[in-house]
C-alpha cells in the first residue's frame, strides 16, 4: 500500500458496504459487523464485487468492530475474532488484483474532556480492533468518518503502536464543511498533517459537491496527499427506505474535480455501489494529480491563540462574591407549567428585596415541560433586576445546540450557569420522549470553560471570549462514591467555578466526601431543602434520584405531620436550620429550594439561621 501512496499515481477505493448489505435484505437491527461471522459468503460476495469493478483498495466490513460497539451486541469479547475473519474475507476477495486497508469507526462514545472516557481508554480500545485486523493480514488501515480530531488521534496512536503500515485518517463534515465540534476543512488538514497519518481526507456524511469544497481547502494547506470517499448525494426517503439518488456518472464526474484539485485517492461512501466505482475507475484512470504545491502554510492556519478566561471577580455580582470568600445566597425556583412571567417575577423581587443574591432556575426537572430557564432567567434579570443562576441540561440538545444556546445567552447577559445532566425523559409523562445526551456535565463544562477563552469545541474563535460563571453539581451521597469523586475532580479540572451539593440531609457525609476530594480548589454550595410536609419528604427519599434523605430524617416529618400540617412545616424548616447551622464550617454558601415557588419558607430559613438579614 506505501507503493499505491508513493508512486503519484491517482488510486481508488472501493464503495459502501453498510447500504449495500441493507439494499440485499440486512436488517438495519443488524450487527453488520458479525456478519463476517454468520454471513461470511455475503460479505465476501460484495468485496469480489468491487474488485471486479476496478477497486484497488477493499476496506474491511469492520466499521463498527470496536469494543465499545460490538458491546451493544454481546459480541466485545470476540472483537479481535470479528476483525480477524473480515480482513481474511477481504484478502480472500481480493487476491492479486487489489490491496486491503482495515477499517476503523468511531467509538460511538464522547471522549474526554467532551465525555467520561479517557484518551488512554479509547486508544486500549481501538488497539484490540487493530491487532485483530492485523492478524487477519491488512495491508494498511482506514480511519474514517470521525468528527472529533482526539478521537482519530487516538485511533491513529493505537494503530502506530501495534504497526508501521500505512495510515488513511479521514474525518467526516456537515453541509457547512464543518465537523460536528465545528472544524473547518482547513483547520482539518492541518492538524491531520501534523500526525503520523500518510494520507489525510474526507468522507461519508455528504455528497460529491460540498467534499469538493471542502477537500479544495484542505488542498490549500497541506502536501499530505489527500483522499475523498463522499456518499452518494444525500439520502431521500421513498417509503420506508433511504435511497441515495447519485448517479455513477455523477459520482464519476466529480471524482475528476477531487482530482483537479489534488486528491490522489478517490472512493465512495453510504450508498455508493460497484458501478458507481467502476465509472469512477474508468473516469479517473487515465489522470494524473495536478495538486504540486501549497497556496498557504499550514502554520497560518493553526490553532487560535486561547484567551485567559476573565477574571472570576469581574463576570458576575455572584461570581465577585465568590473572588472574595463572601458567603453567597442563591434560591432555587421551579418555571411554571404555563408561559405567564408573573410566576417567576413575583417571587424574584420578593427574594431581591430580601437581600438574596441569585434566583436558581430549574431546567425542566423531572423530565416535565416548563418555561425554558434560559428564558425564564432572561425575564427575571430584565424586569427584577436580581441575578439569575440558569441551569443548562446536557439532555435536550446536541453540542451545537448548546453552544448556540449559550453564545445567545451571553449576548443577553445571562452571565451564571449551573450545569447539570438532566433527568432522562422517563421519569416525566412523556415516555416516548427521547434524549440526546451529546455529551455530559463534564463535556459541557470543557465547552463553557472554552468558551470563557474565546474558542468553540473546534478551536474556532468566537472573538470575545464569554463571561460565564459556571456551577456544578455534586451528589455528596452518590452509592459509586469513587466515581461521583472521579467526576467532580473532572469538573473541577474542566474548569468549574462553584459546586452546589444534593440537598444536605447528612451534613457528616458532605464533610467526609469533601475531605476525600482534598483540595477542592472552588468554593462548595450546600443544598438546602425545607420539607413542606411528611409527603414531600417521602418523595425525596424514594424518588428523586440523587437524593439521599436518611430515615430518621423522614421519621422526624412523619412524627411532625401527626400533629398537623403546621407541625410538619416547622420540623421541616427546623431540619434546614441544623443542616445549615452544620455545614456553615466547609462551605462558602447556600442553595436553599423553594417548594411550590413559596419563598416565604427559604426566607424564614436565611433570617433564623442569620445567613440573611431579611424583613
Amino acid at each position: 500500500m506505501r507503493r499505491l501512496i508513493e508512486d503519484g499515481r491517482v488510486h481508488v477505493f472501493d464503495g459502501a458496504m453498510g447500504t449495500l448489505l441493507y439494499s440485499r435484505g440486512v436488517f438495519v437491527n443488524v450487527c453488520y459487523d458479525e456478519l463476517n461471522l454468520s454471513r461470511p459468503e455475503l460479505v465476501e460476495g460484495i468485496h469480489r464485487e468491487y474488485v471486479a469493478a476496478g477497486a484497488e483498495i477493499l476496506e474491511t466490513n469492520t466499521f463498527g468492530a470496536n469494543p465499545v460497539k460490538l458491546s451493544s451486541y454481546g459480541l466485545a469479547e470476540r472483537t479481535e475474532e470479528v476483525n480477524a475473519v473480515a480482513a481474511r474475507l477481504a484478502r480472500r476477495a481480493a487476491g492479486r488484483a487489489a490491496l486491503v486497508a482495515g477499517a476503523l469507526g468511531p467509538l460511538g462514545i464522547r471522549l474526554e474532556p467532551w465525555g467520561p472516557t479517557s484518551l488512554d481508554e479509547a486508544v486500549a480500545f481501538f488497539r484490540r480492533q487493530v491487532a485483530g485486523l492485523l492478524e487477519g493480514g491488512v495491508d494498511g488501515f482506514v480511519l474514517e468518518t470521525f468528527s472529533d480530531l482526539s478521537e482519530i488521534e487516538c485511533a491513529i496512536r493505537a494503530v502506530r503502536e501495534e504497526s508501521d503500515l500505512p495510515v488513511f485518517a479521514q474525518m467526516t463534515v456537515g453541509q457547512d464543511r464543518r465537523t460536528a465540534f465545528g472544524t473547518e476543512p482547513a483547520q482539518l488538514a492541518s492538524a491531520l498533517e501534523k500526525t503520523s497519518a500518510d494520507v489525510i481526507g474526507l468522507n461519508c456524511s455528504v455528497g460529491p459537491a460540498v467534499m469538493l469544497d471542502a477537500i479544495e481547502e484542505m488542498a490549500e494547506v497541506t502536501t499530505r496527499p489527500l483522499s475523498a470517499q463522499p456518499n452518494a448525494g444525500l439520502p431521500r426517503t421513498v417509503g420506508d427506505r433511504k435511497i441515495y439518488l447519485a448517479s455513477p456518472e455523477y459520482m464519476a464526474q466529480y471524482a475528476r474535480r477531487m482530482i483537479d484539485v489534488g486528491c490522489r485517492f478517490v472512493g465512495g461512501c453510504c450508498g455508493t455501489t460497484p458501478d458507481h466505482t467502476r465509472k469512477m475507475r474508468d473516469a479517473v484512470s487515465a489522470l494524473q494529480p495536478k495538486h504540486t504545491s501549497v497556496v498557504i502554510s499550514s502554520a497560518s492556519v493553526g490553532e487560535p491563540t486561547l484567551a485567559d478566561p476573565p477574571p472570576l471577580d469581574v463576570r458576575s455580582a455572584w461570581g465577585r462574591k465568590l473572588a472574595r470568600g463572601e458567603t453567597v445566597v442563591s434560591v432555587e425556583i421551579v418555571p411554571p407549567h404555563s408561559w405567564d412571567p408573573r410566576e417567576v417575577t413575583e417571587p424574584a423581587r420578593m427574594l431581591k428585596v430580601a437581600g438574596v443574591d441569585a434566583v436558581s432556575i430549574v431546567e425542566s426537572p423531572r423530565s416535565r415541560s416548563r418555561m425554558g430557564a434560559l428564558p425564564a432567567g432572561l425575564i427575571i434579570e430584565r424586569e427584577v433586576g436580581i441575578e439569575a443562576i440558569v441551569h443548562y441540561t446536557c439532555r435536550d440538545k446536541n453540542m451545537l445546540g448548546m453552544i448556540s444556546d449559550l453564545l445567545g445567552a451571553a449576548a443577553a447577559g445571562i452571565r451564571n450557569i449551573l450545569v447539570v445532566s438532566g433527568d432522562p425523559p422517563v421519569m416525566g409523562p412523556y415516555p416516548d420522549a427521547t434524549a440526546v445526551f451529546d455529551i455530559d456535565s463534564i463535556g459541557l463544562t470543557n465547552v463553557i470553560q472554552g468558551l470563557n477563552r474565546g474558542v468553540d469545541p473546534g478551536n474556532n474563535s468566537i472573538g470575545e471570549p464569554t463571561r460565564f460563571v459556571q456551577g456544578v453539581a455534586v451528589n455528596q451521597g452518590a452509592v459509586d462514591h469513587d466515581r461521583e469523586l472521579s467526576r467532580f475532580r473532572y469538573k473541577i479540572e474542566a474548569g468549574a467555578d462553584f459546586a452546589v451539593t444534593q440537598p444536605v440531609f447528612d451534613p457528616d457525609a458532605l464533610e467526609r466526601f469533601l475531605e476525600a476530594a482534598a483540595p477542592v480548589g472552588i468554593p462548595v454550595v450546600a443544598g438546602i431543602w425545607p420539607f413542606m410536609s411528611l409527603r414531600n419528604a417521602e418523595f425525596l427519599a424514594n424518588e428523586m434520584p440523587g437524593v439521599d434523605v436518611p430515615p430518621q430524617i423522614v421519621e422526624r416529618m412523619r412524627l411532625a405531620q401527626e400533629s398537623g400540617a403546621e407541625a410538619a412545616v416547622e420540623e421541616g424548616v427546623a431540619i434546614a436550620l441544623e443542616m445549615i447551622e452544620a455545614t456553615r464550617p466547609f462551605v462558602q454558601g447556600f442553595h436553599i429550594s423553594a417548594p411550590h415557588r413559596k419563598v416565604e419558607i427559604p426566607l424564614r430559613v436565611l433570617r433564623e439561621s442569620g445567613v440573611r438579614s431579611t424583613a
